[in-house]
């Protein structure tokens, strides 16, 4: 019960700041998007690339052929906004001044654009390079009746810090990350909801199905990080927190490996969703530190006071530092898998020269699948390579925070006992 209601708090904590935080920046087309100028459209690596690892309002299957997600968008100025992303058609439709970008939903910022249902035809959305405030930007447009209206992203909560900002609008929308995010922490539940009807079922049994294949998994976490990392006092306590991590953070993985519904999505690669995450491992880490744990922050003991005005900021930039270092860790290994196997399948269209060179695209498909064979062998192993760091660096930081210090008495004794006995050897001599 403890495990399945601290997975329920991480996975509504994720949702919900996952939507309004992560603007999901739309790739950008280039010149040779078809989308702008109504060419043959050609292959562009870094748009094709983007536009995969990036969040999105609906699953994309191929072509114009996608699986649509709930939409659920607030505006201050006319309210809620209700449907399915199907309802854009692609970019093809506006609804109440809102539009699909590239995959995200965006506003019109003229507010006499028409409201209700809008054909816009196709490629009416494209991005251009305009320059704003002295920088140059990539700034959503949409042309209609011959005129061309600004488009904006939802709000941000980072109020622009990294990028996003507050809008005219909101996005609550179930996305492909919140989507995925939703389907394991089902998934979980139901396994261990399994797992647990087992050993009531069979106790004192040996285990057999789903229990035997995730009871070494549990006893593994359990003697390797949180009882050695908290210390067998406090372990049992912070035990159902790590094992929400580790597990939610693998099947995220595991889900971003596979290539179509209901995988696809980059989850613990968007890093709106590994701040979450860090910040669990922020409040619950720093909720629970005991006196000499702050102690140590603010008047570390032995420590020469004029020192302190040096050690004491420090220390406090550390406990920013500690999950931020977590949050990039994440989202910076799995991001990069993802890229690496894109990158090697458009070695085929590259190679094939967008179809011109049938010799070309086979050296591609031949090298292109070789090597995305072996990427995908290795990001298996990273899935569960960086569920198990994510998990013993919190477990480590929580120790750290609970860690009892009853043996200082015992350091002083020592030291009480090296003074007596060099006083001895002083009198001998």
């Amino acid at each position: 019960m403890k495990l399945t209601m601290r997975l329920l708090f991480l996975l509504i904590f994720g949702l919900t700041t996952t939507g309004v935080f992560a603007s999901g920046e739309q790739p950008e087309p280039t010149e040779q998007d078809s989308g702008a100028h109504g060419e043959e459209a050609t292959y562009d690596p870094v748009t094709t690339i983007m536009g995969h690892i990036s969040d999105a309002n609906e699953f994309h299957l191929w072509g114009h052929v996608s699986i649509p997600l709930p939409i659920i968008l607030y505006a201050p100025d006319q309210g809620f906004t209700f449907g399915l992303s199907s309802m854009f058609h692609h970019g093809e439709t506006a609804v109440d001044g809102y539009v699909l970008n590239h995959g995200r939903v965006n506003r019109v910022v003229d507010r006499s654009f028409p409201t209700g249902h809008v054909d816009l035809g196709e490629h009416a959305v494209h991005m251009s390079s305009h320059e704003v405030d002295g920088k140059e930007r990539d700034l959503g447009l949409l042309s209609y009746n011959g005129q061309e209206y600004e488009l904006e992203q939802p709000s941000t909560l980072d109020g622009g810090l990294v990028g996003g900002g507050i809008t005219s609008f909101y996005d609550f929308s179930i996305t492909k990350n919140v989507f995925t995010m939703l389907l394991a922490a089902f998934l979980l539940v139901l396994v261990w909801g399994s797992v647990r009807r087992s050993y009531e079922k069979n106790e004192g049994k040996a285990p057999s199905g789903l229990q035997s294949l995730l009871e070494p998994l549990f006893v593994f976490i359990r003697d390797e990080v949180t009882r050695p990392m908290i210390g067998e006092k406090h372990y049992e306590r912070f035990q159902p927190f790590i094992m929400s991590l580790f597990f939610f953070i693998l099947f995220c993985n595991l889900f971003g490996l596979i290539p179509i519904f209901p995988g696809s999505a980059n989850v613990t690669g968007n890093i709106a969703v590994t701040l979450c995450l860090a910040f669990l491992v922020f409040l619950v880490t720093n909720l629970n530190g005991n006196r000499h744990y702050w102690g140590h922050i603010f008047a570390m003991p032995g420590v020469p006071k004029w020192v302190l005005i040096i050690l004491t900021p420090v220390e406090l930039l550390g406990l920013i530092i500690k999950p931020f270092s977590l949050m990039i860790r994440l989202f910076a290994n799995i991001a990069a898998g993802h890229i690496i196997i894109l990158s090697l399948i458009g070695l085929i269209f590259l190679f094939g020269n967008n179809g011109e060179s049938v010799a070309g695209a086979g050296m591609g498909a031949v090298v292109g699948t070789a090597f995305t064979a072996f990427m995908n062998l290795i990001e298996l192993l990273v899935a569960f390579l960086q569920a198990f760091i994510f998990s013993i660096l919190a477990a480590s930081y929580i120790g750290a925070a609970v860690e009892d210090h009853e043996h200082h008495g015992h350091e002083h004794h020592d030291e009480e006992e090296a003074h007596g006995y060099a006083a001895a050897v002083k009198h001998q001599h």
